[in-house]
């Protein structure tokens, strides 16, 4: 969320990044609001002080002077009851739409319209030859009796699977090997519920657009989260921290649920685009500093890095241009891993910069060593989400004989196996 005070003083870089990100906003609407906040407030403060004033006249006042002196009282404070109703309404409006307001891009973001306008930034490792006609991923579960698709589909609806067999074991062997890596570099583990109130799904941008993503329970007033974003950075709402607290680096682990509303037709064989997935999700609360910020960032998209490639999994990283990064990021890139059944790079991890667009949303802030207080830096990107990530990992490691080789990084947590499906 962007401070109102900043729109006014730099109307015309909010102007340009609702046309850089593609976002249909119109500041000209809230300044007036602000604008009749601002005046709205002048006439209460106003009358409050008339109240106050007249309040003191009324004890000096003789027995015959009393009467019409709280009869005007009364007048005015009639009128500041039927102002005060207006004024919450409006700044009620006021906020619901800086919501929706987008964070500004910052200048090394390249400028586009959607994914197709995202710029590589590099490519690691050799992609796969096979000397046999290689397999995508749903036909080497099903040669090896690792996933379920039709009858779990009539249980459970559509876009539903379910793993069987080695695969429930490597997709837990492949989030151990993503928690330990993140415990290891000071990271606190989290396991976090499916759950969340609206205002941590308000908090992170979320909502209040893109609710048609989200899956609704109406008896509870609870969503199923998308993320473990969604509950990290709610974890400090309202706090003020100390700023020798500072990075807080939180893991996040758990299920999540997404409607994939408006993708119907696209993706729906297999893994790819599932309504329920597991993943683990770093997330790192920083002090308001740029550079402070910028490092965090790189260190989240190094260990993401790290783990595919401990996997073994050939991928590049993009950059996402400003119409493809969504409306609080600053910077974003993502990590592309290769499917060689589709010859294309698809994304698996997803790197963002947001500096306090997220925590004006929670008012999360910290205390500098100045004494001044202000709000955090938030980042985020995937260590790794399954089953998205078993697509690239199965069709990459196949062989001829339908076994698929493990990674020698990954063999400790698979009981020392060098193929699955032996």
């Amino acid at each position: 969320m962007l401070d109102i005070k900043f729109i006014r003083e730099n109307l015309d870089d909010v102007k340009n990044a609702t046309k850089v990100k593609n976002i249909k906003f119109d500041f000209d609407a809230l300044l007036t609001l602000d604008k009749e906040i601002t005046e709205l407030k002048v006439k209460v403060q106003e009358l409050q002080e008339k109240r106050n004033s007249h309040s003191k006249k009324i004890p000096k006042a003789t027995a015959e002077e009393r009467p019409a002196l709280i009869e005007q009282g009364r007048a005015i404070g009639s009128e500041l009851d039927e102002l005060k109703p207006s004024l919450v309404e409006k700044e009620t409006t006021l906020r619901n739409q800086l919501l929706r307001a987008p964070m500004i891009p910052s200048p090394d973001a390249p400028i586009g319209n959607d994914e197709s306008d995202n710029v590589e930034v590099k490519k690691f490792g050799e992609l796969p030859q096979f000397d046999f006609k290689p397999l995508d991923h749903v036909e080497i579960l099903e040669k090896n009796d690792w996933a379920e698709f039709e009858k779990i589909a009539a249980v459970c609806g559509s876009r539903s699977y379910s793993l069987r067999n080695d695969m429930v074991l490597l997709e837990m062997a492949m989030h151990r090997y993503a928690l330990e890596k993140l415990r290891a570099k000071g990271f606190t583990l989290v396991s976090t519920p499916a759950f969340a109130r609206e205002e941590a799904l308000i908090g992170t941008g979320h909502f209040p657009t893109g609710k048609d993503q989200v899956y609704f329970l109406p008896e509870d007033d609870l969503y199923l989260s998308g993320t473990a974003e969604v509950q990290l950075n709610s974890l400090h709402a309202k706090d003020i921290l100390k700023e020798e607290d500072l990075p807080i680096l939180y893991a996040g682990y758990g299920s999540c649920f997404r409607r994939e509303a408006g993708s119907y037709g696209r993706d729906v064989r297999g893994l790819i685009r599932v309504h329920q997935f597991m993943k683990v999700e770093q997330y790192i609360l920083c002090k308001n500093s740029k550079e402070e910020s910028d490092k965090w960032h790189k260190a989240l998209l190094e260990t993401s890095e790290e783990i595919v490639q401990d996997f073994e999994m050939p991928y590049r990283i993009v950059e996402c241009c400003t119409g493809d990064m969504g409306t609080g990021k600053v910077r974003m890139f993502d990590i592309e891993c290769w499917v060689p059944s589709e010859e294309k790079y698809r994304e698996t991890h997803s790197c963002s910069q947001l500096h306090d667009w997220q925590s004006r949303r929670t008012n999360t802030r910290y205390r500098d060593a100045d004494g001044k207080v202000q709000f955090v830096h938030t980042l985020n990107n995937t260590a790794i989400a399954t089953p998205r990530a078993l697509v690239p990992f199965l069709e990459c490691h196949q062989q001829k004989d339908g076994t698929v080789r493990v990674p020698e990084k990954l063999r400790p947590y698979l009981g020392g196996v060098e193929f699955l499906g032996k």
